[in-house]
């Protein structure tokens, strides 16, 4: 089926709100789902340093995420490699070599919380929890977009609804104390415009990640209010997350788990293995968001040879590969370490060689109108 055909038939939840959930699925990831990635860029801001740092992140996703899905769509990309050649030109190898290391990272922090949550919850090895991640992840990705959509749409469903209850929890448990966290904090403190923008910047690939989710938009309209829901669906779970921390500020800010921290503060039966079991949902749309963007990427390539698209069993060992590699480096060097240090470094990588683009060479293309006829080329 064509792209023109997909779209054609495609639904509204399927224009508006499936490419927010996308990137919701992307971002939320081993960091943000457990609570790390909060702790390390927005607890040293405050609380109110805090929210504004995840607001001016929120502000930045929504923009570049409409920009990016409405240059894919003009130039009819929706792999990252074909998107990156139109936007790039001979230069687009630059964000292949920052995609792979954004890969190798994240797929290691991943595996490093899934160690984390196996050996918290139910006592695993540390090896268990990434032998499970991964293999769920091989399992969904061998089977290409139609079942990878199928799972960040139950799956936000499920996150959504978890976070929802975790905040009314967490209301009713210690809800003084996040009202006292608030209300005798001081300004914003600290730099928290920087962890905003640093935030914002290494995690605004995954709009670049999702782009074979992006054949449902039937306009540049579409692409617009996509881009620009997008922002807000995927930040929501963190705020909520992020506000019921503030009642333990600063002292969370040193925790590995942060979510286990206030789960036990919570004590409600069966919610700590609920939530544990949503984490576990959120590491692996990630996860399957970054490996189909690789097999689709692949896919791309054999199929503008004239040859069938990856079949399922290529996925799979594709998949498989990856996954080893970056399953060792979480072991190695550990959660807290994977965070904060190497997406500082994501971050001035994907500014530079993806948002100074967009926000120039790809807005003057939007403006002026090119023709994807440098994608016809494509090898």
């Amino acid at each position: 089926m064509s792209v023109g055909e997909t779209a054609a038939g495609s639904s509204w939840f399927q224009r508006f709100l499936l490419p927010g959930f996308a990137l919701k699925a992307v971002i939320i990831g081993g960091g943000y789902a457990t609570g790390r990635e909060l702790a390390e860029y927005f607890v040293p801001s405050g609380p109110w340093g805090g929210l504004a740092a995840m607001l001016l992140a929120t502000l930045i996703w929504s923009v570049v995420a409409a920009l990016t899905f409405a240059l894919a769509r003009k130039l009819g990309a929706y792999d990252y490699r074909a998107f990156f050649k139109g936007l790039l030109g001979p230069a687009w190898g630059a964000f292949e070599a920052a995609y792979i290391i954004f890969v190798i990272l994240i797929l290691a922090v991943f595996g490093a919380a899934a160690g984390a949550i196996g050996a918290a919850t139910f006592g695993w090895s540390e090896w268990m929890g990434p032998l499970v991640l991964a293999a769920s992840i091989i399992a969904v990705t061998s089977f290409g977009t139609g079942i990878v959509e199928q799972l960040f749409k139950y799956a936000s469903m499920l996150i959504y609804a978890v976070y929802a209850l975790f905040i009314v929890f967490a209301l009713v448990s210690f809800g003084g104390l996040i009202g006292d966290g608030f209300a005798n904090a001081p300004p914003p403190s600290g730099n928290w415009m920087a962890g905003g923008i640093t935030y914002a910047s290494y995690n605004i690939v995954g709009a670049v990640v999702i782009l074979p989710i992006l054949r449902h938009l039937t306009s540049q309209r579409d692409a617009v209010i996509a881009g620009m829901i997008a922002g807000p669906l995927t930040m929501l779970p963190a705020i909520l997350f992020f506000v019921s921390m503030m009642a333990f500020y600063p002292a969370i800010g040193t925790e590995t788990l942060p979510s286990d921290f206030l789960l036990r503060q919570m004590a409600v039966p069966g919610f700590h293995i609920l939530f544990q079991l949503m984490i576990f949902a959120a590491l692996l749309e990630s996860g399957v968001g970054a490996i189909h963007a690789i097999n689709e990427r692949l896919s791309g390539v054999v199929e503008a040879r004239g040859r069938p698209p990856l079949s399922t069993a290529a996925r799979a060992v594709i998949g498989a590969v990856i996954l080893a590699g970056c399953m060792f480096v979480a072991g190695r060097i550990g959660l807290v370490d994977l965070i904060a240090s190497g997406y500082r470094f994501l971050a001035w990588l994907f500014l530079v060689v993806f948002v100074a683009p967009l926000l120039t060479i790809g807005v003057y293309r939007l403006l002026r109108g090119t023709p994807p006829s440098q994608l016809e080329t494509a090898s």
